[in-house]
């Protein structure tokens, strides 16, 4: 048993001291290859100068080979932090687009309110009615119901009874009052009735809401045949609308007599309401 554990450390430290042997004969080697390489070096020769072109061009290329991932890596890196930057830059200058077509649109309507107040004071130079300018804040209409709501009431000194125009043309009549609001009758609506006066004949009619665009003429003279494209206007016998305000032209349709407004009451913006109760003519 002795014997065989001294044959296994013989053949260990012999096995050591072989790998130590070799280690020894490979420094060796490369200290000689070293000085050869040197001595080479120096040693200027046509095949020596090609020997040492191939050798720096392998070398070269190794180098340029193993570098190449950690180049690619870093250019793969920077391209995509680049692209979320654009990325980024895209989303922020989207919103700014949108921010900036919603002001432009937001001033194209502002040009367009401004127009129609202009329209609606110039309106108002040439008579001497006082009124008070209000903004149509919401459209109530139904099959045969129309009105609006406006932005004024009694804080303005608006009441029961008056009469509201467009462009010095008759829209309606305000029929409910709150301090901030009030709501407007339109000459559509089914309960309208309005005393009117033909022009040029003066003959007398009412002016009757049909819950459609176009109101209708009825009580009109007996025999009378009202030309077409004549002008109605209100008479004022009612006692609420002062005479003379314009209101829109007849023409016929389905045998029934109408009356094509001259403001649209389904395109109301601005209107003006009569505080005065003038019934002079406009």
């Amino acid at each position: 048993m002795s014997a065989s554990r001294e044959d296994f450390g013989i053949a260990i430290r012999s096995a050591l001291l072989q790998r130590g042997a070799r280690q020894k004969f490979s420094l060796l080697f490369l200290l000689c290859i070293s000085i050869l390489i040197f001595f080479l070096d120096t040693f200027q020769s046509k095949p020596m100068n090609t020997v040492r072109a191939l050798l720096n061009d392998g070398i070269y290329r190794f180098s340029s080979a193993a570098n190449f991932p950690f180049k690619f890596f870093s250019y793969v890196t920077s391209k995509s932090k680049e692209h979320m930057f654009v990325y980024k830059e895209n989303i922020f200058l989207k919103k700014e687009l949108e921010v900036l077509k919603s002001k432009d649109l937001n001033i194209k309507f502002l040009e367009t309110e401004n127009l129609k107040l202009r329209e609606i004071l110039n309106s108002q130079e040439s008579d001497n009615l006082e009124y008070e300018i209000a903004k149509v804040i919401l459209d109530k209409d139904s099959p045969y119901l129309y009105s609006v709501i406006i932005n004024k009431g009694s804080r303005a000194s608006i009441t029961k009874g008056m009469a509201v125009i467009e462009n010095k043309n008759l829209v309606g009549i305000v029929i409910e009052v709150n301090y901030l609001s009030s709501r407007v009758l339109l000459l559509n609506d089914l309960n309208s009735r309005i005393p009117v006066v033909i022009s040029p004949s003066s003959a007398q009619a009412i002016l009757k809401g049909a819950g459609k665009k176009e109101p209708i003429l009825d009580y009109l003279p007996e025999s009378y045949v009202a030309p077409e494209d004549a002008t109605v206007f209100t008479s004022g016998k009612d006692g609420v609308f002062a005479s003379g305000i314009p209101i829109g032209k007849i023409f016929y349709e389905e045998d029934k007599i109408k009356v094509k407004l001259f403001s649209d009451p389904n395109q109301l913006s601005f209107i003006n309401i009569i505080l005065n109760t003038s019934k002079e003519k406009l």
